[in-house]
């Protein structure tokens, strides 16, 4: 419980809707992780995604769950269809943990809907594509994202005389 005697409501403007307008966005996974369901019978794949190009480059504030663990078994089948569509769009068909999907530029189609809780609008993840122009891919410093992996060695280390 927080004291808010003082405050008045009337005296600010209430947050407006600060997402994406509904489009393609050249984008790249930032982060992924497990987590239970709300009823912790079963897990999702949290997806955090970064826009990488254009004027809204930088956003962070889209996210899309998939239900890989669920007794629902269309959920199920949903969320191994859009891991598909990741996969496919990323170039990775047989990734063995969610970090391989990292920091590989993509296309999100993104869309706005109305929350079911509050009625307010918000972002939805529709599909995700793969860029198919390589002058489309921009590289992840032009888009401000410091690569997660260190550069390769000038040679192989196996070949280097010891």
């Amino acid at each position: 419980m927080g004291n808010l005697s003082g405050f008045d409501a009337n005296q600010f403007e209430p947050n407006t809707f600060e997402g994406l307008p509904p489009g393609d966005y050249k984008a790249i996974i930032i982060n992924s992780k497990m987590e239970d369901t709300k009823k912790k019978d079963g897990k999702f794949l949290k997806i955090q995604i970064q826009i990488v190009d254009g004027p809204k480059s930088g956003f962070k504030g889209l996210f899309d769950r998939l239900n890989l663990d669920n007794p629902n078994q269309q959920a199920v089948e949903i969320a191994k269809k859009t891991l598909s569509a990741i996969c496919r769009a990323a170039g990775k068909m047989t990734p063995k943990d969610s970090s391989e999907l990292h920091s590989i530029p993509i296309i999100v189609a993104v869309a706005v809907e109305s929350r079911k809780d509050n009625g307010q609008p918000t972002n939805v993840i529709k599909g995700y594509k793969k860029i198919e122009s390589p002058s489309m891919t921009p590289t992840l410093s032009q888009a401000g994202v410091a690569s997660p992996v260190a550069p390769a060695p000038a040679t192989a280390p196996w070949l280097t005389k010891r």
